[in-house]
């Protein structure tokens, strides 16, 4: 048999759309190509494979080799075709059984003595393959990683000569079980009453938690915001399956790749300030995704959010609105998901002590309103808009910073309020509250006659966006589900309306 076909995926965003690798020799000079659309990492396959094969013994076929990549249309990148080229050649030249190759995947990169290595996007790869009678073959390093995904039946392999003596019957290579360690949303040994006071900025913490509201958190420095920042997940419900495999599966593309034993963890990013528009929301030459895609279904926070560019704040203005980022190139289009939670934190003034109250501090600012007003406007008012709630952080008495911290542990009480509170929203809608579109605000956040007086005369004098309008109902209608109360009342209205304390500043 001179003329061999051999499956194998490609990575084209969070899709890995199936390409047949067909090999084919024929009689000649010897020469090796490979067409396809392949990139440079592709083309340099030719000498990968032949080192591979040399050195694990196998007879290299002295002819014209030919290997086609189908669909020719389809961009190929990387080394995750090397295990197919070379199992192609060996089947067409009659060294491995051919027919055993049928319904199996290969994916995998070759080194120069025939060992499997580490390749990225085995995961999609198996997602693809779900409710399909079809094995997927990879290096033994992504077993773990590809075998997440459910009824898919993953072999790993270390080296080509397994993978060969697997096809040939005379070795048995067992699926890969499914890891069943569960990691919590983030570290046990801290908790919200590490943080002394601040009881506002915690209840603010809850209501986002509980309804996943985007939450600006600002005040003088050294007052807590960071620390509330980074115990946020833990208030988080854990992911379930579905959602773990949406974000392991953007992981499982991106440079940094999965950590298995923390797939079910809530993702929490935190890019430094000096980040590029492409480092945050995705881009480069292979439409890599950014850190809102590889904050999906967790949490993004921004710390001083008024030292990013705001180009690159502008930048998420859409996908904080849409739940997802379209990053388009002449050749293709990937789209990346990207429904976060957006916890932000920033100084009142450029030196970070504008309003700071209590003995020594008073006087301490010396921004002009200039400045303090040039500051404050590194933030859009379309990106402002989009943030639910805006929380002052004041500094923290001296009496109360002395006092002993609270023994009581408080995130898994809050946790617990906050997982009730979005069954409720799930019975009530299938959605959680941010998620609510304009129809639906409507129906679930009716408000009374006087209710709806308050609302209107707050939105004429803060002078609010048809969003933030509607941004306030569902803050307020998470607020009545904390209270586990069925329809909103104006207690809930006007607590809704003071977590929005920069639309009181700005107007």
């Amino acid at each position: 048999m001179s003329l061999a076909h051999i499956q194998s995926c490609a990575e084209q965003g969070i899709d890995a759309p199936r390409v047949s690798v067909e090999v084919h020799l024929t009689g000649g000079l010897p020469a090796f190509s490979i067409v396809g659309l392949p990139e440079a990492a592709v083309r340099e396959s030719r000498d990968r494979v032949r080192s591979a094969l040399i050195n694990a013994k196998f007879e290299f076929p002295r002819k014209k080799i030919t290997v086609n990549l189908a669909p020719a249309d389809l961009p190929k990148e990387g080394g995750r075709y090397d295990l197919a080229i070379a199992l192609g050649i060996l089947a067409a030249s009659g060294q491995v059984n051919a027919a055993a190759t049928t319904d199996k995947i290969f994916l995998g990169e070759l080194a120069l003595d025939g060992a499997l290595r580490n390749t990225k996007g085995s995961l999609i790869a198996a997602l693809s393959l779900i409710d399909k009678q079809t094995q997927l073959i990879v290096p033994a390093a992504n077993a773990g990683e590809a075998a997440l995904a459910p009824s898919v039946e993953v072999i790993g392999a270390a080296h080509l000569l397994e993978v060969v003596a697997f096809l040939d019957g005379q070795l048995a290579l067992l699926p890969t079980s499914s890891p069943t360690k569960r990691a919590s949303n983030g570290d046990g040994d801290k908790d919200l009453s590490d943080i002394k006071g601040q009881a506002f900025a915690k209840r603010a913490l809850e209501i986002a938690a509980a309804g996943e509201h985007n939450i600006l958190l600002f005040g003088p420095p050294g007052t807590g915001k960071t620390m509330l920042a980074s115990r946020f997940a833990d208030l988080l419900p854990d992911l379930s399956q579905q959602q773990a495999l949406q974000s392991a599966a953007i992981n499982s593309i991106s440079h940094e790749g999965i950590d298995v034993d923390k797939w079910r963890q809530r993702p929490f990013r935190s890019p430094h300030h000096s980040a590029s528009a492409a480092a945050i929301v995705g881009g480069g030459t292979r439409a890599q995704p950014g850190e809102i895609s590889l904050a999906h279904n967790g949490v993004l926070f921004l710390d001083e959010l008024t030292e990013f560019d705001r180009k690159v704040l502008e930048t998420m203005r859409e996908p904080l609105e849409s739940g997802q980022v379209s990053i388009s190139r002449a050749a293709f289009r990937n789209v990346y998901p990207s429904r976060f939670i957006l916890i932000a934190a920033m100084n009142p003034c450029p030196c970070g002590y504008y309003g700071d109250v209590g003995e020594g501090y008073a006087e301490r600012c010396r921004c002009t309103p200039d400045q303090i007003k040039r500051y404050r406007a590194k933030i859009s008012g379309p990106l402002l808009d989009r943030i639910d709630m805006h929380i002052e952080v004041p500094r923290v008495p001296q009496d109360v910073l002395s006092k002993p911290a609270e023994e009581a542990a408080l995130t898994p009480v809050i946790k617990q309020n906050v997982m009730q509170a979005r069954q409720r929203q799930l019975d009530r809608q299938a959605c959680l509250n941010s998620q609510l579109f304009t129809k639906q605000i409507d129906v679930q956040c009716k408000l009374d006659a006087e209710s709806t007086k308050v609302l209107s005369t707050a939105t004429l004098r803060l002078g609010l966006s048809a969003r933030g309008y509607h941004r306030i109902l569902k803050l307020a209608r998470t607020i009545a589900d904390l209270d586990a109360a069925p329809a909103i009342m104006q207690v809930h209205l006007m607590q809704a309306i003071q977590l929005r304390s920069l639309d009181r500043a700005i107007n």
